[in-house]
């Protein structure tokens, strides 16, 4: 058949993605892959340069996603299948342009870990993101913060005369313009995926870029890759190079060889170090010799492995993702840079691109199992080159690159309005990836009126305020801009995010306090509170949030529906600010307000967490363990998380120790006698009696 590209759906379990959250993200997203600098010591010059290199303050202007619950119920997602005779590969354009599927026809194999259900969960940059197929992975470390979030797409002319599939969108956390080609030549086995991404600026840009890949996971799955060491990063959060096959276990001397992650106990990450003009590619093979296999043109650098491990908080991770009984999986990763720690800068107007292979391999299971690492390299490497040699991957990045200024013939999804924002303030034009005006909507309504009239727009009516934009072009702009009389503070509140965005605290805190003086209103008390806090004024924190959560339910009436989504959204954030402060009564207080709108109070598994929590320093340990043993789940759990079994082991020891002081004694005892519950454990790491290492704030 010739190759074709086709609208559809997909219907499995899904769990909505529920409202934004108003509350602009000042604060970073914890992230797991985060290095102290005590341990920097003896890493390579360039990769040291990179690792320090742009790290992102927060991710504003993006807003987080973090309304979604579990409960899941038959839906149908939008889909856009490519091909030919050979595969069939199914991409989500609403959800990150995620390739959920790669079915080899000739084999009736699924190539991928292709999830059952959709259940965001808190893992990426933005909040919500979900496991299985290939993710695209832009901005900064971590997942994407459009991973959850409508691409653009449209049928494109392929290189060899059929049909292509084009996704593109405005990355806004580096601003950058992003394109993903997927091509399938007619009878091929493998999958053609060209990345490019855009530069427009007059400035350099720090880039990332990871393209992920989950697989099945068995026993016998192995991972091998052109590499004879490799970068490892654990619970220790420490980056060291071991050598290849490196035995398991804590100091690499014992265990199973890490090249078969189902031998592993605990999640980690292996970035393997490709030198040279090795061949870069990465395969999963399982212990019948067949897997799918990962390869490309030499820019993309970067290989990884990840697990979950065989431990119980890392199984507990897995059913979270998926659900219980539908087998594990582990990555396969291709990055730019040697590992996720790092940003490599991009000069003014350039791009970087390049030709990624997605297809079957299959290998001489005796000689991938049974024999060492080099003799299993030299195997897989050898057949690859049977079924794709490299120079056809060149000559199809060749071919491929000559068509990537094609414009789009057909529209079939429709992404975000920002690129269209952008290219209106800006003037540029990138061929292939149109930006056009239709698409600017509700959002960036207010931004273009200041561009046009130079107006900062009134606030809205019945709704909370607003994304912001936060780049030094649109905060010139704020600067300059005029208002409408009495609207200088909703003005000066935008102003203080895009310097806080910048870095720039003091001015963001000065705009905020001009703003509160003229207009007192939540947002801004809230967004001192935040600046407080950074600033470990904890008392003044408090007094803060218990200033922004009265203003917020004198004023709720204004916001409309919106209210009760900004009253939790800032509840989540005042009660751990008035725990630290000392303020028990008043976190008690606030968690039994009704909900806006005179509903019943917020009870969703993350404010019984934080009940639990009060009631502990209130010295109510019998609640809080009530609390514990009726079921708490935290739909937004992140990733690295432990609040759940450190309020577990704080409940137990408490209740051991009676009035007494919490020794190491007590707490072994308490581990002991209230041992933490398979459905609390989420544990990254082995567990001790600490907490695991802390990267720097």
């Amino acid at each position: 058949m010739a190759t074709t590209v086709r609208s559809t759906k997909v219907t499995l379990p899904a769990a909505p993605l529920g409202p934004e959250n108003p509350l602009p993200a000042l604060r970073p997203q914890s992230e797991v892959h985060r290095l102290d600098p005590a341990d920097l010591e003896g890493l390579p010059a360039d990769m040291l340069r990179q690792i320090g290199y742009a790290p992102l303050r927060t991710v504003l202007p993006v807003r987080l996603l973090d309304g979604y619950g579990r409960e899941r119920e038959p839906a149908q997602l939008d889909a856009l299948v490519i091909e030919n005779s050979r595969l069939r590969a199914t991409v989500l354009p609403g959800l990150g342009g995620r390739l959920h599927s790669l079915f080899h026809k000739p084999t009736g194999r699924e190539l991928l870990y292709r999830n059952p259900v959709f259940q965001p969960v808190d893992f990426g940059l933005a909040g919500a993101w979900f496991s299985g197929g290939v993710e695209w992975n832009l901005g900064a470390t971590g997942h994407a913060a459009h991973t959850c979030a409508p691409l653009h797409a449209g049928r494109v002319p392929a290189p060899d005369g059929g049909e292509m599939l084009r996704l593109w969108e405005w990355e806004r956390l580096r601003d950058l313009a992003f394109q993903v080609d997927l091509w399938l030549p007619e009878g091929s086995d493998f999958l053609y995926v060209g990345i490019r991404v855009r530069n427009p600026h007059d400035r350099t840009v720090p880039a990332y870029w990871w393209s992920n890949t989950a697989v099945p996971e068995t026993d016998r799955t192995r991972v091998i890759a052109p590499a004879e060491a490799a970068w490892h990063f654990g619970h220790q959060r420490r980056l060291r190079q071991v050598g290849l096959p490196a035995p398991g276990g804590a100091d690499h001397t014992a265990g199973p060889d890490v090249s078969y992650p189902g031998g592993s106990q605990h999640p980690a990450d292996y970035f393997l170090d490709v030198r040279g003009d090795d061949r870069r590619w990465i395969t999963a093979l399982d212990g019948d010799g067949h897997g799918l296999v990962q390869t490309s043109t030499d820019l993309l650098r970067g290989r990884k492995i990840f697990w979950w491990g065989r431990g119980s908080g890392g199984r507990r991770w897995q059913e979270w993702l998926t659900e219980p009984g539908t087998g594990g999986y582990l990555e396969i990763q291709a990055g730019l840079a040697r590992t996720q720690f790092e940003h490599i800068p991009m000069p003014a107007d350039t791009d970087l691109s390049w030709l990624e292979a997605y297809g079957p391999l299959s290998a001489d299971p005796d000689l991938v199992h049974g024999a060492d690492w080099d003799t299993a390299r030299a195997e897989a490497a050898a057949r690859l080159e049977a079924v794709l040699p490299r120079a056809a991957v060149d000559t199809a990045y060749a071919d491929w690159l000559a068509q990537a200024d094609a414009e789009p013939k057909e529209i079939l999804a429709t992404g975000s309005g920002w690129g269209a924002l952008e290219a209106e303030r800006s003037h540029f034009r990138l061929p292939g990836t149109p930006f056009e005006a239709t698409t600017l909507g509700d959002p960036q309504k207010p931004w273009l009126e200041l561009l046009l009239a130079g107006v900062f727009p009134r606030p809205p009516v019945g709704a909370p305020p607003g994304p912001a934009l936060v780049s030094p072009q649109w905060r010139e702009l704020l600067e300059s801009a005029d208002t409408y009389p009495g609207n200088e503070w909703f003005r000066d509140y935008y102003l203080g995010l895009a310097q806080w965005a910048a870095g720039d605290r003091a001015q963001a805190v000065r705009s905020w306090e001009r703003s509160l003086a003229a207009h007192p209103s939540p947002w801004c008390h809230r967004a001192l509170a935040v600046a407080d806090a950074a600033e470990g004024r904890t008392g003044q924190a408090a007094e803060r949030y218990a200033a922004a959560w009265e203003s917020l339910l004198a004023t709720a009436e204004q916001y409309g529906p919106g209210a009760g989504t900004a009253q939790r959204a800032l509840l989540v954030e005042a009660v751990p600010a008035l725990l630290d402060a000392g303020r028990a009564a008043d976190a008690e207080a606030i968690l039994a307000e009704p909900a806006a709108g005179g509903g019943a109070p917020f009870d969703d598994g993350r404010i019984r967490l934080l009940r639990a929590r009060t009631a502990l320093a209130l010295g109510d340990t019998a609640a809080a363990r009530a609390l514990l043993d009726a079921g708490i789940v935290v739909a937004d759990l992140r990733e690295g998380a432990e609040e759940l079994s450190d309020t577990w082991h704080a409940v137990a020891e408490r209740l051991v120790a009676g009035d007494g002081e919490i020794t190491d004694a007590v707490r072994a005892a308490a581990r002991a006698a209230h041992p933490l519950p398979a459905r609390y454990d989420f544990l990254m790491r082995p567990d001790d009696t600490g907490p695991a290492p802390a990267g720097p704030a």
